[in-house]
């Protein structure tokens, strides 16, 4: 087993703040691309200070699969979990006080070297950023506006067959909607993917879960059924059809991926329950059967955070 102690690498939360990120939306969301062809995207770049030392990821690269910290908003505030080695976390870190304006963020590994370097950030006014902190200078990429005719953004990896990873948002009518991703911060114009889709309160994956190196999915019904879709790397139909396989998950208020939390190589999941317990589910890279029993990592205080990503 892998272990991340002793590493230092630091993440993309911790050189870009959600401040800048900000003033760089001042006076650009009027001209940003409309959600229903957010490509073209002019980056804008913001004045950034040093990278913080309280920040982020120590993980050893790896091609195969893809490693991150926890990152947990609780109300306005930021904070950070870094993995401990054995499928776990270490404690928490605060790192900064502007994310109240933020809906929902991802990650991404956009430069294919197993750490999440970038993120997406949807906000709360509809506008969709993108950071990349791999540069000297980080960048942030107004995406475009419009994105709250959403009511889901996920960002699984690469679903499309390209390197980069792409994004699937769900509409409030449950149509599925997949962009391809460039890897800059701009996406291609979406194409329809699927309907009926507001049949689920949980849609989770990063990476591949079953086995065959494509980025899958799983998606949790109202009745607690949990289901996979494994990825096809088409991008006119990016998943195959659905697969149950698991039952009573409907205890958990959010399903998380997380890449390999554990370090063995394959990506796992995160569950909440409402009592604020946090249990990994570690992946087997077998798509019959795609995760290990649970085992419980938080024991209370996870329903704190609003967001975590």
């Amino acid at each position: 087993m892998a272990n991340s102690s002793g590493l230092n690498r630091t993440g993309v939360l911790s050189r870009v703040t959600v401040a800048a990120i900000t003033a760089a939306l001042v006076g650009t969301t009027t001209a940003a691309v409309a959600a229903d062809a957010p490509q073209g995207a002019t980056a804008a770049r913001s004045t950034l200070s040093a990278p913080s030392a309280s920040a982020a990821s120590a993980f050893a690269a790896s091609s195969a699969v893809e490693h991150r910290t926890l990152q947990g908003v609780d109300g306005q505030y930021l904070y950070w979990y870094k993995p401990n080695g054995s499928g776990g976390y270490e404690g928490r870190q605060y790192d900064n006080s502007t994310w109240g304006s933020v809906k929902y963020a991802q990650q991404a590994d956009n430069d294919g070297d197993g750490y999440a370097d970038d993120a997406w950030v949807w906000y709360t006014n509809g506008v969709l950023g993108y950071v990349a902190s791999e540069s000297p200078s980080s960048t942030f990429v107004n995406v475009g506006s419009g994105w709250n005719a959403y009511n889901k953004v996920l960002s699984p990896g690469s679903l499309g067959g390209a390197a980069a990873a792409d994004i699937i948002a769900r509409d409030a009518s449950g149509n599925l909607w997949l962009y391809l991703g460039y890897g800059n911060g701009k996406l291609a114009t979406r194409v329809k993917v699927g309907t009926g889709w507001n049949a689920y309160g949980q849609i989770a994956g990063v990476g591949d879960l079953s086995g065959d190196g494509k980025a899958d999915i799983v998606a949790r019904d109202g009745s607690g059924i949990l289901w996979l879709y494994k990825g096809t790397g088409d991008y006119k139909k990016p998943f195959a059809g659905r697969v149950k396989i698991g039952t009573n998950w409907g205890s958990y208020n959010l399903l998380l991926g997380v890449g390999d939390l554990d370090w063995d190589g394959n990506s796992d999941l995160l569950a909440r329950d409402t009592a604020g317990r946090l249990y990994r589910y570690s992946g087997t890279g077998n798509a019959a059967s795609p995760f290990k029993q649970r085992a419980l990592i938080g024991t209370s205080g996870w329903n704190t955070y609003r967001i975590m990503f």
